[in-house]
């Protein structure tokens, strides 16, 4: 197998009340699962694609069929969504970080911008917050699976964090109360990846 299935950083409970540990069971283990499954049918059907990682992939994806776009996408993104969570009140803004967000305008018109984008994502998709070509935070979106590295994006760039808007990340507590769920998963972000995220794109 090119890819294996990561593990989630924390017990599947560790999110509550956020995200309830059945959200958390079925979606790594069954949608996580069989977007890993089926980016490696994938690969396996194309010898280019052999030994490459998933940031190569992604970087070439505008040739790629819908079968790798889609999974490798839902691959990549689940995997960074897990680890840019914690448990509630884990971890405090601060730092660099914490000076970027400022001056783009307050963590709160961050929130308001990223939860806008993501409430007014049409269908599934996601929210991200990004380092951009100039190095300026941007907040954006990205249909499906798609995200910020793949070489076609619309909006490119490094992502620090992302939200999940799929339904199945968040219907069986909030309905369809996507802008409720929204607000509420800032109370779960682990600033501290997020902070490392940054620095390593402001290099």
């Amino acid at each position: 197998m090119a890819f294996e299935l990561p593990p989630l950083p924390y017990a599947y409970d560790a999110l509550e009340p956020v995200i309830d540990q059945e959200t958390m069971h079925f979606h790594h283990d069954k949608h996580h699962a069989a977007y890993t499954a089926k980016l490696n049918e994938g690969v396996e059907k194309d010898s280019n694609l052999a030994g490459k990682s998933i940031e190569d992939i992604l970087g070439m994806i505008s040739s790629q069929p819908p079968l790798i776009r889609n999974n490798g996408g839902g691959f990549w993104n689940h995997d960074f969504f897990w680890k840019t969570m914690g448990p509630k009140g884990s971890t405090t803004l601060s730092g660099p970080l914490k000076d970027a967000i400022d001056a783009y305008g307050g963590l709160d018109k961050l929130k308001e911008d990223f939860n806008g984008k993501g409430a007014g994502q049409f269908g599934s998709g996601w929210a991200w917050l990004i380092v951009d070509s100039s190095g300026a935070l941007k907040v954006t979106s990205t249909p499906n699976q798609d995200n910020p590295l793949m070489d076609d994006a619309k909006e490119p760039g490094t992502p620090l964090l992302g939200n999940d808007v799929w339904e199945h990340a968040y219907y069986l507590t909030y309905k369809n109360d996507r802008p409720g769920y929204l607000k509420a998963w800032w109370d779960i972000v682990n600033w501290d990846v997020v902070s490392e995220r940054f620095a390593a794109a402001s290099r």
